[in-house]
């Protein structure tokens, strides 16, 4: 049975998480934690420091990876499963290692010291994000849907899905439990490749566009990844400090009223789902 911890979904996306571990993985993996301090305790969903430090100090960070918008490191201690730490950057979190004699931000949530002068700091302004010691992450995990850059998502099992669904493809694009890490920026910007206007049917969507659709959903990602995902704001932040570069190549998102890429006309804003909305009424007719 699934926990009854609420854990938080939102930004960032796919590409930025992604971006974290592969820079944080050979950081972090085969580290032993050496201590833990938490300095705000809602960071831990509700778990004592004091149980929490007990959970994670000298457990050893076996593997670092993401599971749609989370980052999950699976933990061992002495040869054995060890649970997990499962984080959701959500809006301003970060993740960075560093030398523990560097001065500590104020905004700075928790820390677990890795030996050898190094810690691992979780800085959160808005107090939105959060860094769990879950026992089985996949059991956390497990209303997630499937993950758009494995091999198992295929053109052939999106169009089955969409067709055996009535709901506005936008939405469903943003659902995790129908495609795990897929948010905001890049639903828009797939579906304004792909052509569909984000208010149709998922099961009127036809075969062509399926394929366009799942093209631009692995192509989009895997494009974002490369330039380490995307800045519109001061908050997100590789854990070197870089912003991510893909913004610059946005055909929609955050562009109303700017000239659309591919046709000219002027991009549109809507609101679906309580979220805005960029699309293109040329390129993406109803």
């Amino acid at each position: 049975m699934a926990s009854s911890r609420r854990i938080p979904r939102g930004m960032p996306e796919l590409p930025e998480v992604e971006t974290t571990v592969r820079l944080l993985r050979g950081r972090l993996e085969g580290r032993t934690i050496a201590t833990a301090e938490v300095f705000w305790a809602r960071t831990i969903g509700g778990q004592r420091p004091a149980e929490f430090e007990r959970a994670v100090v000298g457990a050893r960070v076996q593997r670092l990876r993401r599971r749609a918008k989370y980052i999950v490191a699976d933990l061992t201690r002495g040869g054995r499963s060890a649970g997990a730490l499962l984080v959701h950057l959500r809006m301003t979190g970060r993740l960075y290692v560093e030398p523990a004699r560097a001065p500590r931000d104020k905004f700075v949530k928790l820390e677990l010291g890795l030996g050898g002068g190094r810690v691992l700091r979780f800085l959160d302004v808005r107090k939105f994000g959060r860094f769990l010691h879950v026992a089985d992450a996949e059991r956390e995990l497990s209303e997630l849907g499937p993950e758009p850059l494995e091999p198992g998502f295929r053109a052939a099992w999106l169009a089955t899905e969409l067709k055996g669904r009535r709901r506005r493809i936008k939405p469903l694009l943003l659902d995790q439990s129908f495609l795990a890490g897929m948010g905001n920026i890049y639903a828009d910007e797939c579906l304004h490749q792909a052509g569909i206007h984000p208010l149709a049917r998922s099961d009127r969507i036809d075969g062509e566009r399926v394929i366009q659709l799942h093209a631009a959903i692995r192509s989009t990602l895997r494009a974002a990844i490369r330039r380490e995902g995307s800045s519109f704001d001061t908050f997100y932040r590789t854990p070197e400090g870089q912003p991510g570069s893909y913004q610059d190549r946005f055909r929609v998102y955050g562009r109303e009223g700017e000239p659309c890429r591919k046709c000219g006309e002027l991009i549109s804003r809507v609101v679906v789902g309580q979220r805005g909305t960029h699309f293109c009424r040329r390129c993406q007719k109803r």
